[in-house]
């Protein structure tokens, strides 16, 4: 017979820790590794995507306007799962997400792991390491790092003494006309999500005897219908979302149980064509805690559009206030506050007031609660995260806190991320000196717009050029150039439909690549008076396209189209030779 008395600890250490691995936590690491750091990233549930997982299945929203939607590394995981999985299954979701941080080079995965523990310095105002129950390998993890983010939603690193707020702050305080008159506890709640598949028959369903019983007159103001996602079925915003999870999930059973047998057994027949395909077991969570950072983003900020110096991401959802009731209120279940599109979203926001070595992304950043209504969607979320995992790597090659980024870096915080695709408001892309010096010329048309610095369509311009097969840009300089790479920048239409689906009609088409993407093209060089060709590519697949070039002197360097996903033409926003 052999006996522990205690479970093993794995040290590992990294430049930056990362705790959470939903959107912002994904987008948060795979940014900072991408820019040369050694990044750990710590997911507490067997799979990523958070809220966006085939354990929740929200599906990722965000600005409401197409020149407004996000890009980055979001939209390159967005492209990436319409190309692998265009019958758009939340299963493999979770594992585009897991396959791009895997193959991703100085980032190492740690799923299954829940930190738990937080140890500080003595001067109590920097983390030097956490530590995290492995649910799987039963044993502790300990991760040592300089700089942490925190991406769990729940705030889980506040352990450290980091300022935060919770519940909805009085109307007083920051002058907020939507905010209640008295400060409370109250949050949004969090909801359980329902999947459906249409079926050609109708069998009656039959609810546990613990579901709970609804008539149509019980639930005023919610969409009986078999289109929905069922966002709707939340509560526990009076009650303590992390504290009284368990009870909140039990309760969410009970709902949708009986939500389900209503529609589907109702006599009008609304329900008779489809089946439960699915009922989550993971609640979804809207709000709990929030960091306090060196400025609280407030309802007063985003009406007048958050033009701050220190832009780095930006939301465009309305302020969408759930009632704190929830199921039990019988009004509508939300309330959508005009918002612009965009708004700005500052740095400060993203790090630490009291801590620092501490940045956060997600819907725990530094904002009241009627702001947080806005910026807690995943789209938003996941460029705060690319915002925040850019900003640890020029902290740390710097010798930087956040706080000294934001006070030294932020121009080139702002246009490493514009670089990386990165769309930030009212701010253009700088041209590179090597494209600027070149005389750009394109096989039909004006290249005019492709040194414009705006990298999508906008208010009805342009902003591109469009080339059909075998059409050409070229960079041609008077005298050879040593040039690195190149960058290009193609259209993935914005308008286009990549989010995953909430229910699954019979015969439902695959989700197809956007029309005007490059699949096929060539890359060229000439060197003294030769040409040819250094790369090849086939099926691409991505929005933001960059690649090495050859160590050689070279006169003129050239994007030659070969095919598109589907349309006519290519379209191009940018072509540069670096």
């Amino acid at each position: 017979m052999s006996a522990i008395s205690s479970f093993a600890t794995k040290t590992l250490s990294a430049e930056f820790c990362v705790a959470g691995g939903g959107m912002a936590g994904v987008c948060t690491a795979l940014a900072a590794a991408r820019n040369g750091v050694k990044t750990i990233l710590l997911q507490d549930r067997p799979v990523l995507g958070g809220n966006s997982s085939s354990e929740i299945r929200m599906w990722i929203c965000g600005a409401d306007k197409p020149d407004n939607r996000e890009a980055g590394i979001l939209e390159e995981l967005q492209l990436e799962n319409l190309y692998r999985n265009p019958k758009l299954l939340y299963s493999l979701w979770d594992h585009v997400l897991y396959g791009k941080c895997i193959e991703q080079e100085n980032l190492t995965l740690v799923l299954n792991c829940a930190v738990n523990d937080v140890t500080v310095d003595e001067s109590g105002k920097k983390i030097t390491s956490v530590k995290a129950w492995h649910l799987t390998e039963q044993c502790y993890y300990q991760v040592d790092a300089g700089m942490f983010a925190d991406c769990s939603g729940d705030s889980v690193l506040r352990a450290s003494g980091a300022e935060f707020r919770r519940g909805r702050e009085a109307r007083s305080e920051f002058n907020e006309s939507h905010a209640p008159e008295i400060a409370d506890a109250k949050t949004m709640g969090n909801s359980i999500l329902i999947q459906l598949r249409q079926t050609d028959h109708h069998v009656p369903f039959i609810p546990p005897e613990w579901a709970n019983r609804y008539t149509v007159e019980d639930l005023p103001n919610r969409p009986l219908s078999t289109s929905d996602n069922f966002w709707w079925l939340e509560i526990g915003g009076v009650n303590d979302t992390i504290n009284d999870a368990d009870m909140i999930r039990d309760e969410l059973f009970k709902m949708a149980y009986g939500v389900w047998a209503l529609i589907k057994n109702h006599p009008d027949g609304r329900g008779h064509k489809w089946e439960l395909d699915w009922i989550g077991s993971l609640p979804g969570k809207r709000e709990n805690i929030r960091y306090t950072g060196d400025h609280i983003l407030t309802q007063n900020d985003i009406e007048a559009e958050g033009r701050f110096d220190d832009i780095v991401a930006y939301g465009g959802w309305p302020m969408d206030d759930h009632h704190p009731e929830a199921i039990k209120y019988p009004g509508k279940p939300t309330i959508f506050h005009r918002a612009p599109s965009p708004f700005g979203i500052p740095f400060r926001c993203l790090y630490s007031k009291n801590i620092d070595n501490l940045l956060f992304a997600g819907r725990n950043i530094s904002t009241t609660h009627m702001a947080m209504s806005a910026t807690r969607v995943m789209s938003t979320c996941s460029i705060m995260g690319q915002a925040a995992g850019t900003a640890a790597a020029i902290a740390i090659k710097n010798a930087l806190t956040p706080r000294g980024v934001y006070e030294q870096k932020i121009t080139e915080l702002q246009d490493t991320l514009i670089e990386q695709d990165c769309y930030i408001p009212w701010h253009l892309r700088k041209i590179p000196d090597l494209t600027m010096k070149a005389a750009l010329t394109v096989s039909s048309g004006s290249p005019d717009n492709l040194l414009n610095g705006i990298e999508r369509g906008l208010a009805d311009n342009d902003n591109g050029w469009r080339g059909d097969e075998n059409e050409t840009i070229t960079c041609t300089w008077k005298q050879p150039v040593n040039a690195k790479r190149i960058r290009i920048v193609f259209d993935s239409d914005f308008s286009g439909f990549k989010r995953m689906r909430c229910n699954y009609p019979k015969d439902y088409p695959p989700a197809t690549m956007p029309a005007m993407l490059a699949k096929d093209f060539d890359i060229e060089i000439c060197s003294g008076n030769t040409w040819q060709t250094v790369y090849q590519i086939k099926d691409n697949h991505r929005r933001l396209v960059t690649l090495p070039l050859p160590e050689k002197s070279i006169n003129a360097c050239r994007l030659r189209l070969k095919s598109a996903w589907g349309g006519d033409k290519t379209h191009v926003f940018s072509f540069e030779v670096i």
